[in-house]
């Protein structure tokens, strides 16, 4: 299940589908990626009794979801957010390519993470300083980027002044084929 098409990194989830049969790719229609599923907002992902509400959190790209756990009593609680790029440990995703965008990255923050209960576990897709959860509660009151008013935001992404990423060339033609590029050279 991927949150996005990721400019950093190839998926894993072309060698998971070689290793599992069965195993389906999962990418969000709005990515225009490949995939076996392609999903949209308000649809559910079930795992046996569980399942995953997806919601549409564009900015950091244009495809980006976020996957909730389910609200009842037969689900875990607290419940749980998995953001990927969108919202990260006190951060976010960059927002200056792919189709990034930093109004709607704020936006889809404030109206799709940040509604949740403020103990919903935030589980981000990587962290750079080896934290791996947060709570919705503690990105609201600590996030120093999405605590601002979103023209403050905005400023503040327009400034990053981050490098190229050094895969972009590599990882997002591979991800937009949910890393079976390989697999389709070989046919």
């Amino acid at each position: 299940m991927n949150t996005h098409v990721h400019a950093d990194h190839i998926t894993g989830t072309g060698l998971i589908k070689d290793m599992v049969p069965g195993v389906k790719s999962v990418i969000s229609k709005a990515s225009h990626s490949k995939a076996d599923l392609l999903i949209e907002a308000g649809d559910k992902i079930c795992l046996g009794s569980l399942f995953l509400e997806v919601r549409a959190t564009p900015g950091h790209t244009l495809g980006c979801v976020t996957y909730v756990t389910g609200d009842g009593l037969d689900q875990p609680y607290p419940r749980m957010a998995f953001t990927g790029d969108t919202l990260l440990i006190r951060g976010c995703g960059r927002t200056d390519f792919q189709g990034g965008s930093s109004s709607q990255l704020y936006q889809s923050v404030h109206s799709q993470i940040f509604t949740l209960p403020k103990d919903t576990l935030v589980y981000p897709a990587h962290d750079y300083k080896g934290f791996t959860v947060s709570t919705v509660g503690e990105e609201m009151l600590y996030n120093p980027r999405l605590t601002k008013d979103e023209e403050t935001f905005k400023s503040i992404m327009e400034n990053l002044n981050l490098p190229y990423p050094k895969m972009i060339d590599v990882a997002v033609p591979a991800n937009m084929v949910c890393g079976l590029q390989d697999r389709a050279a070989k046919a």
